[in-house]
This record gives C-alpha cells, structure tokens and sequence, in this order.
C-alpha cells in the first residue's frame, strides 16, 4: 500500500471528521503509514485534542462543515492534497410524524452541501493522482423509523459520486456506505443480534474493516465512482 505520491513525496491527506470513532482510526492508520495527515474537528481544541492523542505528526485543524460558508477559509492553508477523507456525520432521528426542520436542515447542509464544498475548496490542490472516499450509510437502502433525513442524505452521497467522477477526472472519487459497526463507539453497547443474525458473515464488520475499505478506495487506482456497502452482506437477506 504506497504512502508516496507519484512524484515520491510522502502523500498528504485531509480526513474531514477525524476526532472521533471511525474518522480517528482512518487518520491513525493512514499516519502509522507515513502520510502527512490533517484531521478535522469542529473547533481548534477538539482537532488539536485529537492530533495530540494520535501523535504520528497529525495535524488539527477546525471545520464545521454545517456551515458551508467558512469552510474554505478554514482550509486554506493546506496545500497539495492526495487524499481526502470525509467520514464526518451527524446522527440525527426526525420522523414526518414529529418532523425537526432545523435538524433536518443542518444534516442535510453538513452531508450535502459542506461535503461539497470542501471538495470545491480543495478542487485546484488535489494532485493528478488524488483519491477522495466519502461517507454515505446503508440507511438509504435498509431505512428506520426517523431515518429519514439521514437516508436521504445517504442517496444524495450516491449522487455527488456518480456526477464527480466525471466533474474531478481524473481525480478519482468513491464512497463507503457502512452496515452497524459492531464496535464502533455508538453500537457495541447495543443490542444487535436481530441484525447479526440476518446477516451472512454471522458477526457485524469492524471499524477495522471499515478503514481498509477507506485504504483500498484511496489506493487502488483502477476504482472510481464506487458506492461500496460495507455490511458483510446484510442486503442480501
């Protein structure tokens, strides 16, 4: 798995939502690798917190991505850039019964709107080689009740894949929809052998396996415009 950029240089990347959970084990990994990586939180502190905990040369940095409008000036001292990541969610549970306006408008503005912007804001950085993996989730296709917000975001990530792949080329871009992560902070408390028994592995995946997915996505330079379920085959029963 190369750590270079195509002219030799370690590779640089940008993992927008790396204080916590997933994004943190993606920003471990990939600087446990060489890569020059800067993690995002919404403010300085949380982001310098965390690239303190991780070490390994992470940067932080403060990026709301619920507010699209300062988005590039909070970027804007990075410079060439391989790899972005953007694991960063929001969870949020709005029933039409019981419908929350303004929650339902800032997931969709920090899903939507802020994960585009920030591929716009890094868009004349990104190296010929760049890769961006962003996050969706299997709730557009497996819904809930409250999902409903979350799972139209999910399909909207679907859409930003497919028309950016042409948009960015030779840029390449995928996205990763996770399944419930069994250890995962938020369920490995939970109860989740209703899904563990639908499910073909007869386990739940990891985040561990959630960061190789990432890693494959940024590496493998003949994927694009991919929308990888990360379930181990829970849509299939």
């Amino acid at each position: 798995m190369s750590t270079q950029s195509t002219g030799g240089a370690p590779r640089t990347a940008v993992v927008l939502g790396g204080t916590s959970g997933i994004g943190k084990e993606i920003v471990k990994s990939l600087a446990a690798k060489g890569t020059t990586v800067y993690l995002s939180g919404r403010t300085t502190e949380t982001a310098h917190k965390a690239a303190a905990e991780i070490g390994l040369g992470a940067m932080g940095i403060a990026v709301d991505l619920s507010e699209p409008e300062s988005i590039a000036d909070s970027l804007a001292d990075i410079g060439p850039v391989n790899d972005l990541v953007i694991p960063a969610i929001e969870r949020d549970s709005n029933t039409i019964a019981d419908y929350n306006v303004a929650r339902a408008i800032r997931l969709v503005t920090l899903k939507l709107v802020g994960y585009a912007e920030a591929i716009h804001a890094l868009r004349d950085r990104f190296t010929p080689d760049a890769s961006i993996v962003l996050f969706g989730g299997l709730a557009l296709q497996r819904p809930y009740p409250g999902s409903t917000t979350v799972s139209t975001v999910n399909g909207g990530i679907v859409g930003l894949v497919n028309s950016l792949t042409s948009e960015l080329a030779p840029v390449r871009i995928n996205a990763v929809h996770p399944g419930i992560i069994g250890d995962s902070p938020f369920w490995e408390n939970k109860d989740n052998s209703h899904i563990i028994s639908r499910t073909p592995l007869g386990r739940l995946v990891t985040m561990q396996e959630i960061v190789d997915s990432v890693e494959f996505l940024l590496n493998n330079t003949g994927v694009n415009g991919v929308n990888l379920a990360m379930d181990g085959g829970w849509l299939l029963k």
